[in-house]
């Protein structure tokens, strides 16, 4: 948590003079939004590292294995919450945004506690299948963040349909940075999984809190609820394609465990956050602003704004990848100790996935946008699939071929399926389609 209101100000100050010359600047709204969101990386970043240095000297890795195994399996279930409800209070008209987020505060409920449910569930099946009791009771602790998620969704997605990203950015830096000061808090007192498990639960208030400020809303008894068929063309599409993209980044993390064991496990996670935390954030960050974006851009210009956004977050992007593959020898061991020397290969390999991990969302973002959301599934189909497939060849061999197979993988289908899109929408008429 915030050590205190002071900080809390100071933090606040912070956002509001980055506002302030945004606004003044007049960069076009998704450079905007990415300053917004990047300078709430910047001050999150600098908090995460003096957390992943605590970390990676206080806990071994088949710790962090263990801690990230739990992790990943929470963070697959939590998808199960992004049916395109959000995404469809963003797409939605004035004359029907009261009626629609009536039924999307209803449905948040039932959704968020359906899941909370499905892990406990997975929690106990841990427990009597796998003879994991730590592991089931890490998972059934963090399902607890589902009681807090349904009272601010609503009020996150109206601040993005009114493209107010600097708030939402706000919330998310708020919270990671109370995540990774009580991380080290609880490392130092208590080295364990847990002391990196636990924050996830500790710091969901805090969200919260900040997710009700983003925006002014409150249900409306005397508005009646949206038909649930008005959902229904989102739904399952957003459902799949985030199943799609939560397999490729958390799964993967299953499978080197299953595979190549906890130790390796850790490698690849300590890897894998190192090498493409910050650049991931960046481009979840680049989707999440995209998509309001394009959705209030007319048929005529969509297409020049998604080339436009391309170029000025890769730009962004590409000189931060190249900085992190060729330093990764120098940076690693300086900075998070000797014993981590052996993870320079994968930390260098993992930084150059960020480039198809933009590429792929981008394109999700523009076929969202586009409203043909069964576009982005098959591509995240195909990717994910790609990038697993080339995970588990690589793993038969070692950790660094599994590494390569993973990059590889994501490669050949994202990168290409950019290029092809880029050149269409050149043409104003594939825009408008």
């Amino acid at each position: 948590m915030l050590n205190s209101i002071s900080q809390r100000k100071c933090e606040g100050m912070m956002f509001n003079t980055t506002r302030t010359w945004i606004k003044q600047a007049q960069m076009p709204i998704f450079a905007r939004g990415m300053v917004a969101y990047g300078s709430a990386e910047a001050i999150t970043r600098i908090v995460r590292l003096g957390a992943i240095l605590v970390v990676a000297r206080q806990i071994a890795p088949e710790m962090l294995g263990a801690a990230a195994f739990a992790l990943s399996l929470f963070e697959l279930i939590r998808v199960l919450t992004n049916v395109g409800i959000g995404q469809r209070i963003i797409v939605a008209n004035s004359e029907e945004l009261y009626a629609i987020c009536n039924t999307a505060h209803r449905l948040f409920w039932a959704i968020c506690l359906g899941v909370m449910a499905i892990q406990i569930a997975i929690a106990a099946l841990v427990w009597i299948a796998f003879s994991n009791p730590e592991m089931a009771a890490m998972l059934a602790v963090l399902a607890g963040v589902y009681l807090f998620m349904p009272a601010g969704l609503v009020q996150i997605f109206l601040a993005m349909r009114a493209q107010r990203m600097g708030a939402t950015a706000q919330v998310a830096a708020v919270q990671n940075i109370a995540d990774a000061a009580l991380t080290v808090v609880l490392v130092l007192a208590w080295p364990s999984a847990w002391a990196i498990v636990l924050p996830k639960l500790f710091t969901a208030p805090i969200w919260l809190a900040g997710a009700r400020r983003t925006y002014t809303w409150t249900f409306d008894r005397a508005t009646k609820p949206a038909p649930l068929n008005d959902f229904a063309s989102f739904g399952p599409s957003i459902l799949i394609s985030e199943l799609l993209v939560a397999t490729r980044i958390h799964g993967d993390k299953l499978l080197i465990g299953w595979l190549l064991g906890t130790e390796a496990l850790g490698l690849y996670f300590f890897a894998f956050n190192a090498g493409l935390g910050i650049t991931q954030s960046f481009v979840a960050a680049c989707s999440l602003v995209l998509f309001p974006h394009l959705a209030n851009s007319s048929a005529e210009t969509i297409g020049s704004e998604f080339r436009r956004s391309f170029a000025i977050g890769l730009m962004a992007l590409l000189p931060v990848v190249i900085a992190q593959a060729v330093l990764a020898p120098f940076y690693v061991p300086l900075i998070f100790g000797e014993n981590w020397s052996g993870a320079v290969p994968f930390v260098a390999l993992l930084a150059a996935a960020a480039l198809p991990l933009y590429a792929g969302a981008i394109l999700g973002a523009h076929f969202r946008a586009l409203q043909k959301p069964m576009a982005e599934t098959g591509l995240m189909a195909a990717a994910t699939i790609a990038a697993l497939i080339g995970l588990v060849c690589g793993a038969q061999l070692s950790l660094t071929a599994a590494c390569i197979g993973f990059v590889s993988g994501l490669s050949i289908i994202l990168i290409p399926a950019a290029a092809l899109q880029l050149l269409a929408s050149t043409k104003p008429a594939a825009a408008a389609a």
